[in-house]
């Protein structure tokens, strides 16, 4: 039976305003465990990191999506040889280069995408602003270009990057539509035209947070459609400490993240249940 895994970001964990210090590693992966998440999403390239956090999400029973960061396609290699050696639901890769053309970035994903089927892990490249795909419009020419692309959808940074208003315009939301139409992990958080992170409890934000619930749940649906009967979906509540969080005069987050963290995790499995 198809299955929604819901992770937490280890990053979004970083600062939480409702913890007086800094929390360590075995406290951060034991309250995810507490709270019922399905694994966490962590940078899975240094094996001195990886290697302690894969004993501890054992130790829970915790999945992981590891990200990588590669600026060529021999950079990808460190990140897949440890998900075959530990375990990895799957890759992320933020691409950390940003070609002019669409020709000059065919080489780099056709490489990675012969590594990760060598290496067996299945790698999605993440849409994201400062990367290969921080143009929607660019990031549709790659699309044309590349059919087996496959995404980790995080459409927060298209609603910044395009400066995306209310009402949705029919053709931005055609080409949301393609890309949840190959989204095979999603990235959770709300974004505004001019902020990447808002506020889930703020009254003012609702109807960005109702926008992307209706976007989440469309990707829900084209996975389901083309993934197999027994397949995982993975959506990871990725609320970042500043300067994604919008800080208040004192530095501090103005929300709880932790606590938004947990209201994503229950919207998601809503979605997912309807």
């Amino acid at each position: 039976m198809q299955k929604l895994l819901v992770f937490q970001s280890l990053w979004g964990m970083e600062r939480l305003r409702s913890e007086e210090r800094e929390l360590r590693l075995e406290e951060k992966v034991e309250r995810i465990a507490a709270a019922g998440f399905d694994g966490v999403t962590d940078h899975f390239y240094d094996r001195h990191h990886v290697a302690p956090l894969m004993t501890l999400l054992r130790r829970h029973k915790l999945g992981i999506e590891g990200q990588a960061f590669p600026r060529n396609v021999e950079e990808l290699a460190p990140a897949l040889e440890m998900a075959a050696e530990f375990g990895c639901h799957h890759i992320t890769v933020q691409p950390d280069i940003c070609p002019m053309t669409v020709s000059d970035c065919l080489p780099i994903l056709e490489g990675w995408h012969r590594s990760a089927e060598r290496a067996g892990v299945p790698v999605y490249i993440e849409t994201h602003r400062g990367r290969m795909t921080n143009d929607l419009l660019f990031t549709m020419a790659l699309m044309d270009a590349f059919p087996l692309l496959r995404f980790t959808a995080d459409l927060s940074h298209y609603v910044v990057a395009r400066e995306i208003s209310p009402p949705v315009r029919n053709d931005i939301a055609a080409m949301i539509d393609r890309i949840l139409g190959r989204a095979w992990a999603l990235h959770g958080r709300v974004a505004g035209p001019h902020q990447v992170q808002l506020e889930l409890s703020f009254p003012q934000h609702q109807d960005w947070f109702r926008q992307f619930q209706t976007w989440w749940a469309a990707g829900f649906r084209s996975w389901r459609q083309r993934a197999g009967a027994d397949d995982t979906l993975t959506f990871t509540c990725e609320l970042g400490p500043a300067p994604y969080a919008i800080t208040a005069e004192d530095g501090r987050d103005q929300t709880d993240r932790w606590a938004e963290a947990l209201t994503l995790r229950e919207t998601a499995l809503a979605l997912w249940a309807s």
